[in-house]
């Protein structure tokens, strides 16, 4: 079981002398898992911590407030309970933390609060008051405090470096199949069923609309998607996201889902949709009709998809 401790929370003995990995941890794609199976292969016989941050530091830093989140603080602890991590230290970043020192987040932090006893990051990891510390700086801090320092080359396929700025490069591109070969599963929105206008039913295609969060934007258009209920039942379908040019132009993305031979009311029921393949561009018809002839042809587009011996679509992870 993976406990998640807060800012301000008691650590107990039992959670304390780690081995922890350093990270931001957005996504926690293959190179995520590649440094936490190096800390466990260097510290087997200690139990493994990670280090994080909530919000995550560019949403204080950046000018920009769009967002650009592949996994928000429950996906992400999710899957980092799904890889064996035994505790979570989440860090509350505001301007507070930001202006600690790099030296009084290792002793402060790493040792006094967290008590961990061996530290995994990046080789290019900076922390601290406008990133003062590096690495050569944790080690030699580390060494003073008896804390050993893993230090990890990131990992490359093919020349290129797997990171999550690649991976939502390539989602905003609507390269689904590529974005998850290096996030190493399909990448998903999860969140509550809103209500519509409910005038996708009018013409026999309903669908469940989602708000996308804090999560990033993708490539504007259809995609072929696979749908888990709170029930645990998976069901395929096709889902516009976009600003819904056709009917009523909105402010906001928003993904509206239809589910094959499905006809259940799910309001406010969170689910989770797997978008498996980009399918076309959004774009704007001339009335209902032209619009219901296209969601047809994308119905099939979509059924074929995941009747070919589709290598993504067996299973949810790789």
């Amino acid at each position: 079981m993976t406990i998640i401790y807060t800012n301000g929370q008691f650590i107990p003995v039992s959670a304390r002398c780690t081995a922890t990995a350093l990270g931001n941890f957005d996504g926690v794609h293959r190179g995520h898992v590649y440094l936490l199976k190096k800390l466990r292969k260097n510290c087997p016989d200690r139990q493994l911590s990670v280090v994080t941050f909530e919000p995550h530091p560019r949403q204080l830093f950046s000018k920009s407030k769009v967002p650009f989140r592949l996994t928000n603080s429950e996906e992400r602890n999710a899957v980092l309970k799904s890889l064996g991590v035994d505790y979570i230290f989440q860090i509350t970043f505001n301007e507070n933390f930001a202006a600690l020192s790099a030296k009084e987040f290792i002793h402060r932090i790493l040792y006094q609060s967290f008590g961990v006893s061996h530290i995994a990051c990046g080789k290019g990891f900076a922390f601290g008051h406008n990133r003062q510390g590096n690495t050569d700086f944790l080690i030699s801090e580390a060494n003073q405090l008896n804390m050993g320092v893993t230090l990890v080359d990131p990992l490359k396929e093919d020349d290129q470096v797997i990171s999550s700025s690649l991976i939502r490069s390539l989602i905003k591109e609507g390269q689904m199949e590529r974005a998850m070969h290096y996030l190493g599963r399909i990448w998903s929105i999860q969140n509550s069923v809103q209500h519509g206008d409910k005038r996708g039913r009018t013409i026999g295609f309903p669908t469940a609309n989602l708000h996308l969060g804090e999560l990033l934007e993708p490539r504007c258009g259809v995609y072929a998607i696979k749908v888990l209920l709170p029930n645990q039942i998976i069901y395929e379908g096709v889902a516009n996201i976009g600003y819904r040019p056709t009917i009523g132009q909105q402010s906001k993305v928003c993904l509206e889902a239809h589910l094959f031979d499905f006809n259940q009311d799910i309001y406010g029921q969170t689910i989770t949709v797997y978008l498996y393949h980009y399918i076309r561009e959004e774009k704007r018809f001339e009335g209902l009709d032209e619009l219901k002839k296209q969601i047809s042809e994308d119905v099939e587009h979509a059924k074929k998809i995941f009747k070919m011996n589709y290598k993504f679509v067996n299973s949810l992870c790789s």
